[in-house]
């Protein structure tokens, strides 16, 4: 190997060899080799060799402890998608334990979807059926998300947006799910940062602000922390750390609850790390003699561990200078859990045997998430499931025997019964909390007791109802379930009422034979076997017509031949009628605005678009926006044919160059004074610096046409240090 590729194979040996583990140094290297070969020639975005992200994921999966088959997969995670390198060469090299955890993580690139959310749904599906088998295809996918977002100011801010919402409400959940915190954190906090800069900002301001102060108060209260318990048990060991909330969780109080930064009682925190349990209430004792424990704020994750196995001791005090801060109080042990959660088993057990009661037991959420999509028909709830049922506020509630049911924040006493059993939830009539009888639309609070009232009354079941006041998708999966099975022939009817009723509002109208067909052969789409099973799954909430009409719209349409009508012959129009230079065919003095998607100008082949209200938008002809096929488009009768005026009132259009160029003292001012000298209108200049040493500018200014603008890329070529500029749409 290169010594550049020599030098980064080092790196990551030494950071094996820091952890301590028992590696198959051999299988690593030679997977590193292979993701070396594979992805040369290929660059990522920000313009850096496509080998260093797969090895900075190897990074992250490394420092999480993980073994030698998931640091070999994390090299080897996007060969399959990107590079000639198949499954089964994967599989005869490095074993089918690398292989399958390889296929885990790649995409589904091959299938062809109705809309991006489904495919986004599908591969959540794919990699969470791979979890179920191998919970390290999630460690990896988090890495290689995690690199993503460290390194996402290269794609376009669209793309930012997309990926940092995605990271908040599907990766970032899971994380805090299997407990792995810092990563959770660093994801939620990138996803943040991105899509709200300027709140981020001005967190991220405040706490440097008050950093001397903060490092001062809690330097004092560790020392007097320290002394008291060495006075007091001088037999107990402990470790005293300090740390500050994340960015995104001052975010959710400040934002979203409204509270002032000083009304955060939780942003600084000191953890005291002891031998054993009982350590840890005898110290939990010494804090509130010590300090003025508030009130209401103490929460024991110990003897009501958190879904994730987090255990902890909190508790929220006040100091000497009227500051309030948590305590978090735990065992090593505890602690190694709550930095690595899931990941812990390889790092302190040297991996788990399949047969591991406790790895059941926590990866049971992912089987239940599964099955809560069996009976659904809209793939695209699953990206909601991960979002409501892996919240992180979490409520604890328990039966009258004593039994800790875990829920997230919000559930009902509907979601408490069904997630004790199936059988509770069908036969529940109504539910009483402390004592008291409520209705069941009651939102339960952590500490309740809550005993369900059932009925063995025969055909006694759940009212449509309950799957508008149920939170988690767990409980209105098992009452979709048992709609499906005990109430057919009224849930086909029902769904029936439903489609004719939507198919009236929407004007889809074809005679009986004809509808029956058609009905048919979307039930197909939505892998039901004919229209009953169609209406049947409408009629008991397993799929929402709602979300899928556009697409029936679009069937419709493609069904009856909707095509542009015929060309009609058109006397020419007068070419002094439009003051933007354009003429429409067959309008004369209509509305003309032009696309800010691709810019046109004149001399660019052009065609206009009819748009409701906002009269005809103008487009090139080879945006991306407009169909290369217009007779194939869901509206062709809205596409219509343009062209500019010879005679044009309007002398000057906006577009945008980005020019490139080698990263030197005086390029921009030479860029703006040679644009000055030609006499051109500048509206935006931005600069900035890439990663390999050059520089981008980019340009918003006024030109009269195509020659014109090509007369101005042409001068700012000759400028030294520029190698390339090009035109880009807005």
């Amino acid at each position: 190997m290169d010594i550049i590729y020599e030098n980064n194979f080092s790196e990551l040996e030494l950071l094996m060899k820091n952890q301590g583990g028992n590696y198959d140094y051999d299988l690593v290297r030679r997977a590193f080799e292979c993701c070396v070969s594979a992805h040369k020639g290929q660059l990522r975005v920000s313009s850096e060799e496509f080998y260093l992200h797969p090895f900075n994921v190897a990074k992250i999966v490394v420092s999480l402890g993980m073994d030698t088959q998931s640091i070999a997969a994390a090299l080897l995670h996007d060969t399959v998608e990107d590079t000639f390198i198949t499954l089964e060469e994967i599989k005869q090299e490095y074993g089918d334990e690398v292989a399958l955890i390889v296929d885990g993580v790649t995409k589904l690139g091959k299938i062809s979807y109705s809309s991006k959310e489904q495919q986004q749904s599908e591969n959540l599906r794919k990699m969470l059926m791979a979890m179920a088998k191998d919970i390290r295809v999630i460690i990896i996918k988090l890495a290689d998300r995690l690199h993503n977002m460290r390194t996402i100011d290269a794609v376009p801010d669209y793309k930012q947006r997309e990926k940092s919402l995605e990271t908040l409400e599907v990766f970032a959940p899971i994380a805090h799910r299997l407990g792995i915190r810092h990563i959770k954190e660093e994801l939620e906090d990138l996803s943040i940062k991105h899509l709200d800069p300027v709140a981020y900002g001005e967190i991220e301001d405040l706490l440097t602000h008050r950093k001397d102060q903060r490092e001062r108060i809690l330097k004092d209260i560790k020392e007097k922390i320290a002394q008291r318990i060495s006075e007091i048990m001088p037999n107990i060991k402990v470790s005293i750390q300090a740390r500050v909330k994340s960015i995104h969780g001052i975010y959710r109080k400040m934002y979203i609850q409204g509270k002032d930064f000083d009304e955060i009682y939780d942003i600084y925190a000191l953890r005291i790390i002891t031998d054993t349990m009982p350590d840890c209430y005898n110290i939990l004792g010494l804090m509130h003699d010590l300090f003025r424990p508030l009130p209401g704020r103490f929460k024991d994750y110990i003897s009501m561990p958190k879904p994730n196995r987090y255990q902890s001791l909190h508790t929220t005090v006040v100091g000497r200078d009227a500051v309030p801060f948590e305590i978090q109080i735990r065992t090593h042990e505890m602690h190694h859990t709550a930095e690595y959660g899931i990941a812990a088993h390889w790092k302190y057990k040297e991996g788990i045997s399949s047969n591991d009661e406790k790895m059941e037991n926590q990866l049971a959420w992912i089987r239940q998430i599964l099955e809560s999509q069996t009976d659904s028909g809209d793939s695209t709830d699953l990206i909601s499931t991960i979002k409501v049922d892996l919240a992180q506020e979490d409520v604890f509630a328990v039966t009258p025997k004593g039994d800790v049911i875990n829920l997230p924040a919000g559930a009902t006493v509907i979601d408490f019964a069904f997630a004790i059993h199936s059988a509770i939830g069908v036969k529940m009539v109504g539910a009483k909390v402390d004592g008291k009888i409520v209705p069941i639309t009651h939102v339960i609070k952590t500490g309740e007791i809550i005993d369900i009232l059932t009925t063995n009354q025969v055909g006694h079941g759940p009212s449509r109802d309950w799957l508008k006041i149920a939170v988690t998708n767990q409980a209105r999966a098992k009452i979709r379930s048992w709609f499906k099975r005990e109430r057919r022939a009224e849930n086909i009817e029902n769904g029936r009422d439903e489609v004719e009723s939507e198919f009236r509002r929407n004007a889809i109208i074809l005679p009986d034979d004809e509808m029956e067909k058609f009905i048919e052969s979307i039930a197909k789409k939505q892998k039901l076997e004919s229209a009953e099973d169609f209406y049947a799954a409408i009629g008991y909430g397993g799929i929402f017509l709602s979300k899928i009409m556009p697409r029936i719209k679009d069937e419709y349409n493609k069904l009856v031949k909707v095509a542009k009508p015929e060309p009609v012959e058109i006397k020419p129009i007068r070419e002094s009628s439009s003051s933007d230079g354009v003429i429409v065919d067959g309008m004369s003095d209509c509305l003309i605005r032009f696309s800010k998607c691709c810019a046109p100008l004149p001399g660019d082949e052009i065609i206009g678009f009819i748009t409701r209200g906002h009269g005809v938008s103008i487009h090139k002809r080879d945006c991306n926006n407009v169909p290369i096929d217009i007779s194939s488009a869901a509206e062709p009768g809205r596409w219509i044919n343009a062209s500019w005026s010879a005679t044009s009132r309007r002398t000057s259009f906006i577009s945008t160059l980005r020019i490139s160029g080698i990263d030197r003292d005086g390029l921009l001012a030479d860029v703006t004074v040679m644009l000055y000298n030609m006499h051109v209108s500048l509206h935006a200049v931005n600069a900035r610096p890439t990663k390999d040493g050059n520089s981008v500018i980019l340009v918003t200014l006024s030109a009269e046409n195509v020659e014109h603008l090509k007369s101005i890329i042409n001068h700012v070529e000759k400028i030294h240090g520029v190698f390339s500029v090009e035109r880009i749409n807005q």
